[in-house]
């Protein structure tokens, strides 16, 4: 049977799907894609995976994709991030039996996508979490040996996702290499440009490189985190007009008002929703159920079909996002439990709370803090902005300023939070850490017996230039004949 292209392949394989749930690392996993269809998602994608570590690792592909057939759980898109054709197809090849389209992640803005990650580790150790509005971030995976060595045929660090979209020719030789070697449609998804030409002949060499299917995601790579911002339609509908394959938007979706108008406003053939989804898995149908409700259909699905608990807390950190601020000791209390039937007592205990709350509350009354709904409603949760005072200063802003031009010095980060808790005598006062004499070459700790006021290694390397022996460092060096 010849591969289904475009438009045919949009209708006839994809249902003419218009609903869709982003990739999204541990978070667009099994039971949460299950949660979604049921609740009037069409099309799911698979949490975003490394194509080198797919290909290397076994583990990895049972983890992520062979764990089990479901059914249900189609039509299902696998997404890749890559930066070598040969290696993404590589992957795309393993994965093609087991899904309807393979997609190239080209919009992944995380800094970990630029320089990758530089730490010890075990050669293919698990990424960790992160969600953002629509693209998985891959924290990982680590490609270091146990002592900090690049393992031998390990993928360069980072330099994936929306960082290639200026690498065009790397770009057409992936592209058209997939189009070529699989069996399924090869789509993409990617960020725009500032400038809405530029986007426009993006995703026109993207179509003719082989591309049946584009996610446009109305940011650019600069608009993530605090400085998300709104994401521009208008560049949308120029991509929609300017190519022949079907365009999915994504950006700005809460409800399925903002799915209707998006689709009206841009003529796109779908909408994808990442973080309205997280807040609010009936999004699609249109619904706002009570909180508890989808976390319980939610666990149940999970009984069926198990993943790590670190999803479950993420996902009902998300769902209960505006109860939490509510009962703040629940927060704790989730990230206490062990065991699935911990967390399904939190929620049992969440759902008393909320009960109670529904029962104190007056006739008239309205959602305090500006909500639509009241706390206990599934609801967008809309990201605060920086304050308008740093445009000034040309948008950009770290995320230490930030925190510290809203909180002041004095408040800690939810990181260093999390350390206190865990030891309660610990200071981030800068004034009480010790002291330590410096390396005259590198500014690390000096070692306290070194003659010549070097750390360790500086100490190793001028003893073997000079050979000369340092009766601090003996032990190590030893370097007389």
């Amino acid at each position: 049977m010849p591969k289904l292209q475009g438009f045919e392949f949009w209708s006839r394989t994809l249902g003419g799907a218009r609903h869709v749930v982003a990739p999204m690392v541990d978070q667009s996993e099994l039971a949460w894609r299950l949660l979604s269809r049921r609740h009037g998602a069409q099309l799911c994608y698979t949490p975003m995976l490394h194509a080198q570590v797919f290909v290397r690792d076994a583990n990895y592909r049972k983890e992520n994709l062979y764990c089990e057939v479901c059914p249900e759980d189609r039509p299902l898109i696998v997404q890749f991030c890559a930066n070598d054709p040969e290696v993404f197809v590589q992957a795309a090849l393993l994965a093609q039996d087991y899904c309807d389209a393979i997609d190239l992640n080209l919009g992944c803005p995380q800094m970990i996508a630029k320089r990758g990650v530089q730490a010890r580790g075990q050669p293919w150790l698990r990424a960790r979490r992160f969600s953002s509005e629509s693209e998985g971030l891959l924290v990982g995976p680590r490609l270091l040996g146990s002592h900090g060595v690049r393992c031998p045929g390990a993928p360069p660090a980072g330099h994936y996702g929306a960082f290639l979209q200026e690498e065009w020719d790397l770009l057409q030789r992936m592209i058209l290499l997939a189009h070529e070697k699989l069996s399924v449609p090869v789509t993409c998804k990617i960020r725009v440009f500032p400038e809405i030409d530029k986007t426009v002949k993006y995703a026109q060499m993207l179509e003719k490189a082989g591309c049946q299917l584009l996610t446009v995601h109305g940011r650019t790579k600069e608009q993530k985190g605090p400085l998300s911002g709104t994401a521009s339609w208008e560049h949308i509908k120029a991509v929609r007009k300017a190519v022949a394959i079907p365009v999915f938007a994504n950006g700005n979706i809460q409800c399925l008002r903002d799915v209707e108008r998006c689709i009206q406003d841009t003529g796109v053939q779908g909408v994808m929703s990442a973080e309205g989804n997280l807040h609010n898995p009936a999004l699609f149908e249109g619904r706002s159920p009570a909180v508890w409700e989808l976390a319980e259909e939610y666990l149940d699905i999970v009984r069926q079909h198990p993943c790590p608990l670190s999803y479950v807390r993420a996902h009902l950190f998300k769902l209960w996002h505006h109860t939490l601020q509510v009962h703040q000791e629940l927060r704790e209390e989730l990230a206490k439990v062990k065991t699935l039937e911990g967390v399904a007592a939190v929620n049992q205990d969440l759902k008393l709370r909320c009960q109670e709350d529904i029962s104190r509350q007056k006739e008239g009354e309205k959602p305090s803090g500006g909500l639509p709904f009241f706390h206990w409603i599934c609801q967008p949760y809309f990201r605060p902005g920086p304050r308008e005072g740093s445009k000034e200063n040309g948008g950009a802003r770290s995320k230490r300023a930030l925190e510290e031009e809203e909180g002041g010095t004095d408040v800690l980060s939810k990181n260093k939070q999390k350390k206190q808790l865990r030891n309660p005598h610990k200071t981030f006062d800068p004034s009480l850490k010790p002291k330590y004499a410096k390396c005259d070459q590198c500014g690390n700790p000096k070692g306290n017996r070194c003659v010549f006021n070097l750390c360790r290694g500086c100490c190793k390397k001028r003893a073997f230039r000079e050979a000369a022996d340092c009766p601090g460092n003996l032990p190590l060096l030893n370097i007389e004949g």
